[in-house]
């Protein structure tokens, strides 16, 4: 990890966009006193959460943003951006619970910072919004602390030698990579307090609401009492509501089945009066519409007869003269005419009464034999010549009357059957009237039946009235899972008990009805509800200060392991400065003694506060209490050749030196990713800055050094010069040298 460049725009004299890049082990920084060049290393500090405005030479956040000239107007927000090198992945944040580190997978780290006029801080890293707490946080999991050991500014370098004990203390902790320890341990410090504050919150809840609990703890004793009531009432109106249903269902079966066959027995009773009245209507007209037509063909064969008698006795009378033989005149034409007319009369009646064959055929035959007869007479033969002839038809004649007689006697038969068939008919309708008298008195007996079935009908529905409003009131007092009556299931013994068992069930539910509205409502479910949530709650607290607890036992475990982190390493980190400030003592003064001490200093115990986002506020501010020893760094040194050993008797180059030495004994313990020299090397001679010159390029083997200097001898080691001067508008501008390069081309 590696810091690649930074990026100032309206900080303090950098008006434009200014990006420096540190491409090399040691970036020298030159130019003269005022041109802005040690706003660059402020500008590091500002981005790092440097929070003291005297550190960064002002006095508000105004003084930082650029002020404007004559040739540029003022800014209203300073920004500063520095980018990191992540390819080895060690930028890690600590989570929320500080038990674990987040390592951040990005190749590069942009950690920015912004100021405005009015005080407002934003800090972002890779452009999203962050707080300050999580920066400082992402810093020292690099070794990049707050305490500013990465940076020594001018006039400053001696500033830990003039710490007090505690202070230097943390600026060592700082520098071996503890920080990031002290932070995970002070939050959990600050959650450790929280949680016992939460604690006495929680058992303070407890105790307010214990006296209300109790009280509807009561309140529910009744009201499940009550409720015990309601499930027995529900369980007996289910039972009794599926009995009466079960009933009124098998009633209106028995009703709907005997209705029915009622039903069935009077449509059959109607249908049989029905006949009965259809055959007495309708009983003699066959008969009696064919006696009268036959009795009409008897009076017809009659006359028929007559006329027949009367031509044979003419036949016969003819014949008889015709065998005297006695002289004839033939009849008259008229006469003949006449008979053939009469006999054509008898015809034509005969054939309208076309019912009977026979009769049809006999006056065919007179038809023909009249036919023979009329010509003879035209002829006007004598008599005689036809005797055969009137014989023939004589003896036709017999047997037209013999087969007339016949069909006479026949059609005699013919009445006689008739009107048997009528007496025997009228014998008949006395015995269905008989009959229908008998099927009206059943169907009287069916109506009255079947009104009595209505009657049972009318009881029936007002019961199942009854049922449908003793449901509504279960409705009322159980509430809708009444209806799971449905789904209840009766034994099978009781599916045939009585009405009475019934009743009793009813009375039964109307005196435990009675008792609930003497209970009177308490509101029952409010009453449950407020007590389970009130309940609910108390154990919630119940809960919360065990977890509490826990958190507590686990936090103090934590807070035992980061101290005996803190202090293990630290002790351990105190014996190499020790080895190494020794060191580079005796190379900056040719012996003597340096060395750190751990010693116990009364001190006050700090107690951390909740951090604000508020100008220069938002770190963690310690409150002091009355508290504990803590422990603290001493520095003890003596030079060569003098018996003075304390601080305050050292000279400016000596005090200069010895903070240098320690300063350099730090980092070789616990290199930084690079390290801020702002004139450190300005009150040395030119022998010390040729031993500085060393110290510097050997600590560019483990860290970036970016020195502003006006040494020609520290310039000299660096192989990148950046010159910053002031520009005609005010604002300072950056030049860039390659030194390596510089000296291919002056060779």
């Amino acid at each position: 990890m590696k810091l690649k460049s930074i990026e100032l725009l309206g900080f303090k004299s950098f008006a434009k966009k200014t990006v420096i890049k540190f491409d090399n082990p040691i970036v020298s920084i030159v130019g003269p006193n005022g041109s802005g060049k040690s706003n660059i290393a402020e500008g590091i500090s500002f981005v790092l959460g440097e929070q003291s405005i005297k550190s960064l030479r002002g006095k508000s956040g105004a003084d930082l943003i650029f002020k404007g000239s004559k040739n540029l107007s003022h800014f209203n927000k300073a920004s500063v951006s520095v980018v990191f090198d992540n390819k080895d992945k060690k930028f890690t944040l600590a989570s929320a619970d500080s038990k674990k580190e987040i390592k951040l997978d990005y190749n590069q780290i942009t950690i920015s910072r912004e100021v405005y006029r009015d005080g407002i801080n934003r800090y972002l890293i890779n452009g999203s919004e962050v707080r300050l707490k999580d920066i400082l946080s992402v810093l020292a999991s690099v070794n990049v602390g707050s305490s500013g050991h990465q940076i020594i500014s001018q006039g400053e370098a001696d500033r830990i030698l003039n710490s007090s004990l505690k202070d230097r203390r943390e600026m060592i902790e700082d520098s071996l990579g503890l920080k990031v320890y002290q932070y995970r341990l002070k939050e959990s410090e600050r959650k450790l307090e929280k949680t016992k504050n939460n604690i006495k919150e929680a058992q303070s809840l407890r105790r307010e609401i214990a006296p209300y609990i109790n009280f509807l703890k009561k309140q529910v004793e009744k009201v499940e009492k009550t409720e015990k009531m309601r499930t027995e009432l529900e369980l007996l109106y289910k039972e009794y509501f599926k009995k009466e249903e079960n009933y009124i269902e098998k009633e209106k079966n028995i009703l709907n089945q005997e209705k029915k066959i009622i039903n069935q027995k009077l449509e059959k009773i109607t249908k049989a009066l029905e006949e009965t009245k259809k055959e007495e209507k309708n009983n003699f007209i066959p008969e009696q519409e064919q006696l009268q037509p036959t009795e009409e063909k008897i009076q017809k064969i009659r006359i028929l007869k007559d006329e027949l008698s009367r031509k044979l006795g003419r036949i016969e009378g003819r014949l008889e003269i015709n065998s005297k033989n006695l002289v004839v005149l033939p009849v008259s034409m008229e006469e003949i005419d006449v008979f053939i007319s009469d006999l054509q009369d008898y015809l034509d009646q005969a054939l309208l009464g076309n019912e009977l064959q026979e009769v049809f055929d006999i006056l065919e035959r007179i038809k023909v034999l009249v036919d023979q007869f009329n010509p003879s007479l035209k002829d006007e033969k004598p008599t005689n010549y036809k005797n055969d002839e009137l014989i023939k038809t004589k003896n036709d004649i017999l047997k037209e009357l013999s087969a007339l007689e016949a069909e006479e006697k026949k059609f005699y038969q013919l009445i006689k059957e008739f009107r048997t068939t009528i007496d025997r008919k009228r014998m008949d309708e006395r015995e269905e009237e008989k009959e229908q008298f008998k099927l009206k008195i059943e169907e009287k007996d069916i109506k009255s039946q079947d009104n009595l079935i209505s009657i049972q009908e009318d009881n029936l529905y007002k019961t199942e009235v009854n049922f449908k409003e003793e449901i509504r009131e279960a409705e009322v007092l159980i509430g809708p899972v009444i209806f799971s009556y449905k789904k209840f299931k009766l034994l099978i013994e009781s599916e045939n008990e009585s009405r009475e068992i019934q009743e009793i069930r009813r009375k039964k539910i109307e005196r435990i009805k009675i008792r609930l509205e003497d209970i009177g409502s308490i509101g029952s479910s409010e009453v449950i509800k407020e007590y389970q949530e009130v309940a609910e709650r108390d154990e919630f607290l119940s809960k919360e200060i065990e977890d509490l607890n826990k958190s507590v036992e686990s936090l103090k475990i934590l807070i035992k392991e980061l101290k005996e982190k803190i202090d293990g390493e630290f002790k351990e980190g105190i014996d190499k400065i020790n080895k190494q400030f020794q060191k580079f003592f005796e190379l900056m003064f040719g012996g003597g003694k340096a060395s750190l001490s751990v010693i116990n200093a009364s001190n006050r115990k700090k107690k951390q506060q909740d951090e604000e986002d508020i100008e220069f506020k938002n770190i963690p501010t310690l409150i002091e209490e009355e508290g504990e020893i803590e422990q603290g760094i001493d520095i003890n040194v003596s030079l060569p050749r003098k018996k003075s050993k304390d601080l305050h008797m050292f000279s400016g180059g000596e005090r200069s030196l010895t903070s240098i030495a320690l300063l350099f004994a730090i980092s070789q313990v616990n290199p930084p990713p690079f390290l801020i020299l702002d004139e450190t090397d300005a009150a040395l001679d030119e022998a010390n800055s040729r031993k500085y010159g060393d110290m510097v390029e050997n600590l560019s083997k483990h860290s970036q050094l970016i020195l502003i200097t006006h040494n020609r001898e520290t310039m000299s080691r660096s192989h990148v010069l950046y010159g910053v001067t002031i520009g005609i508008d005010g604002a300072s501008k950056l030049l860039s040298v390659n030194l390596s390069q510089a000296v291919q081309i002056a060779k």
